[in-house]
């Protein structure tokens, strides 16, 4: 045979046997990959009564997997045998990873109460009082021809407690249901409002009626790690770090700066905020803008204090309403202590502001003394900074292009004055307060008021 043709025969034969065997690694990737839902969506309902806590929870049947269904002949589920399977699905991937807490130790394991399955037009979840009479009642009819994976699967939990006064917590970890699980809890105490909460994989412990002081401290860490996590913040103060290398220069700037977030953020959280979908995109165009302008001013050479702590109260007040973006999905961990916690997130952010200007100032004391003069380095940094936001205020206004901003009308500019108004009223307080607190620190004015001590010309009037 013609060592040319062998040689091709056995490369042919070769590829054949790398694409059989990548075929074969490619199924079982396959089979793994459907067989887990993307996403999927549970809901819960927890209430204490007595001393007892039920946990109505739906979940759909596809995201069982490894537990054997009885089917009939034709293929469907065999409702007559499917209790005992129901029940272990139950206990497999629902009643082992709901994981509740009365005060703080950990409840034991819940009694399954009831099971069913209900087909997805069901709409029996949309309150307590349906979904524990639904799970209750009686079933679907044993000759009803139903597919498995097609079917929620509710079920009523029991836990033991103490008290239905006691503070409860829980630890919903079903992020193995799926690629994506969203699971949404209602929480009923017996007095009170019922709180909703929408929580993403596995959130870890999350307190349904939390105490202020826990609420307060959950804030403090979430305030702290967004200024640390937010570049446009860090921008924003390093700019002003730079040309007042000082604490106390910085302090008065640094506290309009925090006290203008703090107004419009407790005001956004109150729902005085726009809430139209070009108000966010609108919001974080601005915040990019302010890092622009505070750049641009450095390398014209900044003004003094007083000016700077102005602009830093106007832009401060922008800055407000993009943390309150931040918070919008973690305020469901407040309870009822919602202006606790704006506050303990504020906190929070002036800790994460003093320690990023404890790092700044003395990095720049170093670099303008032993490696760029003063001026220069300050045109330096502060032109990168303004190329950086300014490519930022480019990208955010193409996306607020895509909105459509209403045109102003007279219940939009008397809206925005009454903001205008509150602003400078309170900049014209905190500016009061700066004065006579440097007057008291400088010792006050010398003599009693209106004296006029003798000049040259003759004795002083009284």
């Amino acid at each position: 045979m013609n060592p040319v043709v062998s040689a091709f025969r056995r490369n042919v034969v070769a590829f054949r046997r790398n694409v059989l065997a990548v075929g074969l690694l490619l199924i079982p990737t396959a089979v793994v990959a459907h067989d887990v839902p993307a996403s999927v969506v549970v809901q819960a309902f927890v209430r204490p009564q007595g001393q007892q806590l039920r946990v109505l929870v739906r979940a759909p049947l596809s995201a069982m997997r490894d537990v054997e269904f009885p089917v009939r002949s034709d293929g469907l589920l065999d409702l007559e045998r499917a209790e005992t399977s129901l029940r272990d699905a139950v206990t497999l991937w629902l009643a082992r990873d709901i994981q509740v807490y009365e005060e703080d130790p950990l409840l034991p394991a819940p009694r399954i109460a009831r099971v069913r399955v209900s087909l997805p037009s069901d709409r029996s979840f949309a309150t307590y009082d349906m979904a524990l009479a639904h799970v209750t009642g009686p079933g679907m009819p044993p000759g009803t021809s139903v597919v498995h994976d097609q079917l929620l699967l509710d079920a009523l939990l029991e836990y033991p407690i103490a008290s239905d006064r006691s503070a409860f917590s829980i630890r919903p970890a079903l992020a193995r249901l799926g690629v994506r699980v969203v699971t949404v809890v209602r929480y009923q105490p017996p007095a009170g409002q019922e709180r909703a909460f929408e929580l993403t994989g596995d959130p870890g412990l999350v307190r349904l009626d939390p105490r202020w002081h826990q609420a307060a401290w959950r804030f403090v860490r979430l305030g702290f790690a967004h200024i640390l996590d937010g570049t446009d913040h860090l921008l924003f103060l390093f700019c002003l770090v730079i040309p007042f290398r000082r604490f106390g220069a910085l302090a008065l700037i640094v506290t309009a700066f925090t006290v203008a977030h703090s107004i419009t953020l407790i005001a956004a959280a109150s729902g005085l905020a726009p809430d139209a979908l070009w108000f966010s995109p609108l919001v974080e165009t601005l915040i990019a803008a302010s890092i622009v302008y505070m750049a641009l001013e450095n390398i014209a050479g900044a003004g003094g204090v007083q000016r700077r702590w102005i602009i830093s109260f106007a832009f401060g007040l922008v800055h407000g309403f993009g943390f309150s973006f931040a918070l919008r999905s973690t305020l469901q961990f407040a309870g009822s202590h919602l202006i606790t916690s704006l506050l303990a997130f504020n906190v929070g952010v002036e800790i994460g502001q003093l320690l990023v200007l404890a790092a700044f100032v003395p990095l720049l004391q170093l670099l303008f003394r032993f490696v760029i003069a003063e001026r220069i380095g300050t045109i330096i940094l502060s032109a990168l900074v303004a190329h950086t936001a300014w490519h930022w205020t480019e990208d955010r206004w193409a996306d607020l292009r895509q909105f459509d901003v209403p045109a102003l009308d007279v219940v939009s500019v008397a809206g925005g004055l009454r903001w205008l108004m509150a602003a400078l009223v309170l900049a014209a307080v905190i500016w009061l307060i700066a004065v006579n607190y440097r007057r008291f620190a400088a010792g006050g004015p010398k003599g009693p008021p209106y004296t006029r001590r003798p000049g040259p010309s003759g004795p002083g009037m009284e």
